[in-house]
C-alpha cells in the first residue's frame, strides 16, 4: 500500500521566490534565511518521495473572489506556474498524479469531507516557493505533486480542528491506495504576519515558537486553537497555520504510536519581507 512517511512545513512568502529567481539568495539580508534550508535540501535528496501531497492556499490566482472552495484537490496531469502580475516564476511545471489524487478525493469525500475536484488550474507562489526552498532550482521537480488548496483568504475559513481531522482522513485515503508509494505531505503558509491595516508588519516570535512546540508535542490541543487567537497573536494572515494541521494530522503518531515520529529539522527566522518564516520536518521513525 501507499504510505505517508514524512511531513514538511514551511512558509511560502512570495518575496522568497523573487529572491531565488533574481539571484539574491547570498545577499546579507537573505542568506541567513536560505541557510536554514540547506539541511532540508539534502534531506530531500536522501529521502526523495514518490509523490508530494502539498497543502497550500491560492492567492486569488486559480480561484477569484467570485468562487472560493474551502478545500480543492488538483487531479490534473500537470499544473503550470501562474502569472501573478510579474510573469510566471521561471520554475518547472508541476507534474501531477491523477490516479492517486482521484483516489484520495473519492476516499476523503466518502469520509464526509466535501472537496472540490479541480481538473485544470495554475499554481501560484503558495505551491512553487516551498518546492524551490526544498528542492533548489532543478530542471524538473523531483517527483509528482498533488496540489491541495485551502481557503484561508476569505472568511469563513476552516477551523484548525477541521483541518486536523482532514489530515487523518487523507492518511487513511493514502493507505488504502493499492500501490507501493512513499508519500510526503506538506503544510505551507504562515507564520505570523499581517499585510494590511494598523498592524501591518506584525511578527510575534514568541507566539510562533510556542505554537510550533504545541503542534509537535500536543497537536490535538493545538488543533483547538480558535481563529481569534491566530488573528490576535499572529496577524490576519497568521490563520494560514491551520494548513499545517492538515499535514500534522496525517502523521503516524496521530494514528497510533505516540513515539513514532522524529523531528528531523526545525528552523525559524525573522524577517523575510514582512513575514516570520517557520520550517519543520517530521519523519516516521
Amino acid at each position: 500500500m501507499a504510505r505517508i512517511t514524512a511531513s514538511v512545513y514551511t512558509s511560502h512568502v512570495p518575496a522568497i521566490g523573487a529572491a531565488i529567481d533574481l539571484g539574491k539568495t547570498t545577499e546579507p539580508y537573505w542568506q541567513p534565511m536560505f541557510q536554514g534550508y540547506d539541511y532540508s535540501k539534502q534531506w530531500m535528496k536522501d529521502n526523495k518521495p514518490d509523490v508530494i501531497f502539498l497543502v497550500y492556499n491560492d492567492h486569488a490566482t486559480a480561484f477569484s473572489l467570485d468562487m472560493i472552495p474551502t478545500f480543492a484537490i488538483g487531479t490534473a496531469a500537470e499544473f503550470i506556474p501562474a502569472d501573478e502580475g510579474f510573469g510566471p516564476r521561471p520554475v518547472p511545471k508541476v507534474i501531477g498524479h491523477p490516479d492517486l489524487a482521484s483516489h484520495i478525493a473519492h476516499s476523503v469525500i466518502q469520509q464526509d469531507f466535501d472537496l472540490t475536484i479541480v481538473n485544470k488550474m495554475e499554481v501560484d507562489h503558495g505551491l512553487t516557493v516551498p518546492l524551490s526552498l526544498m528542492c533548489g532550482e532543478p530542471a524538473a521537480w523531483p517527483c509528482p505533486v498533488i496540489p491541495f488548496a485551502v481557503n484561508v483568504v476569505q472568511y469563513p475559513v476552516p477551523s484548525g480542528q477541521r483541518c486536523f481531522n482532514l489530515g487523518k482522513a487523507i492518511r487513511k485515503a493514502v493507505e488504502s491506495y493499492d500501490e507501493d508509494l512513499n508519500v510526503h505531505i506538506w503544510g505551507t503558509g504562515g507564520m505570523s504576519h499581517q499585510l494590511q491595516g494598523a498592524r501591518a508588519g506584525l511578527i510575534n516570535r514568541e507566539w510562533d515558537n510556542a505554537w510550533l512546540d504545541q503542534m509537535i508535542a500536543d497537536p490535538a490541543a493545538c488543533a483547538k486553537t480558535p481563529h481569534i487567537d491566530y488573528v490576535r497573536e499572529a496577524g490576519s494572515e497568521g490563520v494560514e497555520l491551520v494548513m499545517w494541521l492538515i499535514a500534522r494530522g496525517a502523521m503516524q503518531d496521530i494514528a497510533g504510536d505516540p513515539c513514532s515520529i522524529r523531528v528531523k529539522h526545525r528552523f525559524y527566522h525573522v524577517p523575510a519581507s514582512n513575514t516570520a518564516v517557520g520550517h519543520l520536518i517530521l519523519q516516521d521513525v
